[in-house]
């Protein structure tokens, strides 16, 4: 299903444990506020300067989750939601492109460890070109996958920054009490309405 505006964001079981764990309110405002189907500058910056992102994909019980790499600018954005990316020689396996043609569905993550760029976590609806055009933007393409994108960004505060060898001051540990408060739970529209159980919540 490609037109992710005649979907609900979240099927039951997400709706399960927003329930369980009081965050109805917060998951809502999260979806109204930053759930979006055109990439934002520091997006369309973090896409372009990347050397690598993951992809899932899936058809009945045949599950696989990859990497795809390559030179920076490897991933284009076409136009305003839409991505592509090359498929080069690999090991003949061809899991995600096979998935691809047998369910469009496609969870990516695009993520820097670098301590400061935060996640970009993108919905698609992928599909398989191996026309002359696509082809001729992406040398050495076997084909180009690309791909309708609902996006979400995320916050960063667990990734590790690898760049430094640093770990995520935000991560729970015993001995250190609290973790400080990510940006994103002091926005208007969350700093109220957070989980009653939040230890955050003021």
């Amino acid at each position: 299903m490609d037109n992710f505006k005649n979907r609900s964001f979240f099927h039951e079981g997400m709706r399960e444990f927003q329930e369980l764990f009081d965050g109805v309110r917060t998951a809502d405002a999260i979806e109204k506020h930053r759930k979006h189907y055109e990439f934002w500058n520091d997006e369309i910056d973090l896409i372009c300067k990347s050397k690598f992102f993951f992809i899932a994909s899936s058809w009945n019980g045949y599950i696989d989750c990859n990497i795809k790499s390559g030179d920076p600018g490897f991933v284009k954005i076409v136009k305003d939601g839409v991505i592509e990316y090359p498929e080069y020689d690999g090991n003949s396996m061809y899991r995600t492109a096979g998935n691809i043609v047998k369910n469009a569905n496609v969870a990516l993550l695009f993520v820097n460890f670098d301590g400061k760029s935060r996640r970009i976590r993108i919905n698609g609806h992928a599909s398989i070109h191996r026309d002359n055009d696509s082809l001729k933007r992406h040398y050495g393409a076997k084909f180009v996958v690309r791909i309708k994108c609902e996006i979400y960004p995320n916050c960063p505060r667990y990734i590790p920054n690898l760049k430094n060898d640093k770990l995520s001051v935000y991560t729970p540990r015993e001995e250190e009490g609290t973790p400080p408060a990510p940006e994103w739970k002091e926005r208007d529209y969350i700093k109220n309405i957070l989980p009653k159980d939040d230890p955050h919540n003021n």
